[in-house]
């Protein structure tokens, strides 16, 4: 397809330009030019030239000037003779060639029409349309994995990605930030829920053992439609930024498991302070010591069982009951009561989102 696209273009220019003008691939091979019999002649030492650098050079009575894309090369355009004026004219054709096909590549190009789609960057009217002209199935069953990458390294993470996921056709792997790489695979149908977990898990072993970066996973919620992608992104967005204030140990959070947290997440600042107003009354949740908030978390995490409670804290039964009379003497809430016991620890989720203060997107 670009061949023809080069073509075109050298083809509107040759009557303008006085001089052999085209295209050539990494290799040498002329895949245009205003020349038609010399398609498919191969310029010999251009291939070699290309390994030593990526600007303009003179070889064999033509100036060469290197289409650079996102870092790479697959095109040089030529233009006979090693003057000045051939320079300025390489220099011209570069610039516009590389611009075309930038522009060509965007719009047909599968992976920036799923960009858009996810950053809500195209009308939802146009989403079916564009599917069918790209041939992706808008029916599919997807889902959105973003990989925030939080530690400092060398490797560039889109590069990571893609080689870990290569099929262009069914997963797609976008940069939507300098540490932020979007996965939006196809699934098969019935939708496997394990299959789903155990991508994110070999994304973050992957990654984690053979580069030693460590990374975080938000996974949203299977889509069925192409214009869906965009709310499974934002779910995966959300899944990591709640999972950085309740779920600090987790690498891998579902949107489906945030629980509570993600309504807390949802609400607005003032109404949470109220509710905390409401349930610690001036200074009461500041009396509590360490060795107090250490026990109120043990006591949920055992279901608010006071035998197995003081075992795990190597207690005596007694000692713990006296913890949990001292709790309801400054806050008024009988951790044994299960409607006190939900308030206090919705209340401890909220303090702790205060005090996080994430950025919402």
């Amino acid at each position: 397809m670009s061949n023809r696209l080069f073509q075109s273009i050298v083809h509107q220019m040759k009557d303008s330009i006085d001089r052999t003008i085209g295209v050539v691939d990494k290799s040498g091979t002329i895949i245009a030019c205003s020349e038609l019999v010399r398609i498919g002649e191969v310029l010999e030492g251009v291939g070699e030239e290309l390994t030593y650098t990526n600007d303009a050079f003179h070889l064999n009575s033509f100036t060469f000037h290197p289409i650079n894309n996102h870092g790479k090369i697959e095109y040089v355009v030529f233009i006979e003779g090693v003057d000045e004026v051939a320079d300025n004219l390489a220099t011209v054709l570069h610039v516009s060639l590389g611009s075309i096909k930038t522009l060509y590549d965007e719009k047909y190009d599968k992976a920036s029409f799923i960009k858009n789609v996810i950053l809500d960057n195209i009308l939802p009217s146009d989403i079916y349309v564009k599917s069918k002209e790209l041939h992706i199935n808008n029916d599919t069953p997807r889902i959105v994995y973003l990989i925030k990458f939080t530690s400092k390294s060398d490797i560039v993470p889109l590069d990571v990605m893609q080689n870990l996921f290569p099929d262009k056709n069914k997963d797609y792997v976008i940069g939507v930030g300098e540490h932020d790489i979007v996965l939006v695979r196809d699934l098969k149908s019935p939708v496997d829920l394990d299959d789903i977990d155990k991508t994110a898990r070999n994304i973050v072993d992957t990654i984690n053992t053979e580069f030693y970066v460590k990374v975080l996973v938000g996974v949203g919620t299977v889509v069925d439609s192409v214009k869906e992608l965009a709310r499974s992104f934002k779910e995966a967005q959300i899944s990591i930024e709640v999972g950085k204030v309740f779920d600090t140990e987790k690498n891998i959070v579902h949107y489906d498991n945030l629980g509570i947290g993600r309504l807390i997440y949802q609400l607005p600042n003032t109404l949470c302070e109220m509710f905390l107003g409401e349930v610690f009354k001036k200074g009461a949740f500041e009396a509590l010591d360490r060795e107090t908030l250490i026990t109120i978390q043990a006591f949920f995490e055992n279901n608010l069982n006071v035998s197995e409670t003081s075992r795990k804290l190597f207690v005596h039964r007694n000692t713990l009951v006296y913890r949990l009379e001292k709790i309801k003497k400054l806050t008024g809430l009988d951790l044994r009561e299960f409607e006190h016991a939900i308030t206090f620890k919705v209340a401890l989720m909220v303090k702790k989102y205060l005090s996080s203060k994430p950025s919402k997107f």
